[in-house]
Order: structure tokens, then sequence, then C-alpha cells
């Protein structure tokens, strides 16, 4: 690693403020094995607007960091929407809503 450089995907500093969307998702994969000390080239095009707006939704700069962070949310969804999904339509027998 190059001085001054730090660890994509390395452990966020004590937090200081709220906890960050994009800690959360390098934390989970972290603890899924999926974030080590070996890497692996990636290279693609995306639109500049999608960019953008995914630096300014998160706050990260850079590049390498934002394709983690990507990845990161593919390979760890978060659990919720997939519950959701096994939910929908179906509140209950006991459960009546007020129309």
């Amino acid at each position: 690693m190059k001085p001054g450089r730090t660890e994509v995907g390395a452990a966020p500093a004590p937090a200081q403020g709220p906890i960050q969307a994009r800690d959360v998702l390098l934390d989970d994969a972290r603890r899924a094995g999926l974030l080590g000390e070996r890497t692996e080239p990636v290279s693609f095009h995306a639109p500049p607007a999608l960019v953008e707006a995914a630096k300014r939704e998160t706050g990260i700069s850079s590049m390498e960091e934002l394709g983690v962070v990507a990845l990161s949310a593919l390979a760890c969804p978060d659990p919720v929407g997939r519950v959701l999904k096994q939910l929908r339509g179906g509140l209950g027998q006991d459960h009546a809503l007020d129309t």
C-alpha cells in the first residue's frame, strides 16, 4: 500500500457522529469474510450522473471506495427487503385493516 493511503474496507475510525450507511455495508462485508488483503482489478464505465449521485449520497470521493461499497451492498443485501417480500400480501388472520 502506498504511504498516506488507507486500505479500502479498513475498519472505520471510532464514531464521532451518526453511523454512516457505507460503514455498515463495509462491516457486513468484513464479517462475511469478503474483505481481505488481496484485491482484484475491476473496471467499468458508468453514467456520470449516477456516479456523482452515489458520491453525493455517500460522501465518498474515492472511486475505489465507492466501488467496494457498491459491491458490498450487492454481496450483503439488507435482510429487511427479503422479509418484506416474504410478508407481502399476508398480514395474518388476526389482522384487519380499517378502511
